[in-house]
């Protein structure tokens, strides 16, 4: 008996989003086209137009080549082949026959993008707790270069984990080792899911540190109060509050996104509920939607090139670049 996640043998339907589909022993059909399958494609489209606008931005303006820019392009990069992955798996599935081949490309692209995004939210983490800690030399040429290094690794380091299906690494000829996400071997996800929650864990203490840095900074400056006219200490603690505010937002969203999913692949096995399965990989998918949202549009330096562009008779190309942590 072949096994597939979220099959619906009665009416043929698949009412859940996998990762892939395992090929029956009976020839390849397409499957009808579902509402999921819909916003599986327009999904896809949406992801991959915004971060398009993102990385374009960025790359196109050469004043935006601090540290965080080339940490916030990665993620722009991973997001959108995230939602290239989406789209492949739309065209595989449901306008082509699925084939072995077709499986293996989408999981393993759709496990690139994942692990770089996951990793370059760590890294603008960590650009965002030295850009308080080391304020003086952050933004210099060593600092770019470090981020350059970093970037390296991760996206080597993404395609290595990502080409596993591709390699051998599939439950394709082994039904028995399906994960709950096929064709993933429970190994290889268990693995893949336990590095996730590494990453998220280190993720959120340098969120941790960014809150003890930001409050040491709030005191120094309660401090000096009396030097300051008499409206500043109030100013700087609603810009504080604020700033924690969003910070709360940010850590809600990576938390929601990315547990669900990384806890389930370790729990779960092929016989788990597929609708399980759904639940928890709509929101790390969707994270590639919220991502240009949180950390790229929300910066004020991209959306007033973006301003520029959209409209260049009330805004100057030229922009300085101040402070590009927006925290």
């Amino acid at each position: 008996m072949v096994w597939e996640l979220g099959w619906d043998e009665s009416s043929g339907m698949d009412p859940v989003f996998p990762l892939e589909q395992l090929e029956s022993s009976s020839s390849p059909k397409v499957p009808p086209l579902t509402i999921w399958g819909v916003a599986l494609c327009v999904s896809g489209t949406v992801i991959t137009a915004e971060n398009a606008i993102v990385i374009t931005t960025i790359l196109a303006t050469p004043s935006l080549r601090a540290p965080v820019f080339l940490l916030l392009a990665s993620l722009g990069l991973a997001d959108l082949l995230a939602g290239v992955a989406l789209i492949l798996h739309f065209l595989f599935q449901f306008c082509v026959e699925p084939r072995d081949w077709s499986q293996l490309l989408t999981s393993g692209l759709l496990v690139t993008s994942l692990t770089a995004s996951l990793c370059s939210l760590m890294g603008v983490a960590l650009d965002r707790y030295l850009s308080l800690s080391h304020a003086l030399t952050y933004g210099s040429g060593q600092s770019r270069r470090r981020a350059a290094t970093l970037l390296l690794l991760v996206w080597l380091g993404a395609c290595v984990i990502g080409a596993g299906p591709a390699m051998g690494w599939h439950c394709l000829e082994d039904l028995d080792s399906c994960s709950v996400a096929p064709p993933l071997t429970r190994t290889y996800l268990s693995l893949l899911c336990g590095g996730f929650l590494v990453v998220v864990a280190v993720t959120l203490q340098l969120y941790a540190g960014i809150c003890r840095v930001a409050r040491r900074h709030a005191h120094a400056i309660a401090t000096q109060r009396h030097f300051l006219p008499t409206n500043q200490p109030y100013a700087n603690r609603h810009s504080t509050g604020r700033g924690f505010s969003r910070l709360i937002l940010v850590l809600s969203v990576f938390v929601g996104c990315w547990m669900p999913f990384s806890l389930w692949g370790l729990l779960g096995d092929a016989s788990s509920p597929p609708l399980y399965t759904y639940a928890t990989l709509v929101p790390a998918a969707g994270s590639s939607l919220l991502n240009p949202i949180l950390y790229s549009l929300r910066n004020k330096d991209i959306r007033k090139v973006l301003f520029s562009a959209c409209c260049p008779h009330r805004y100057s190309h030229n922009t300085n670049i101040q402070n590009p942590v927006d925290v």
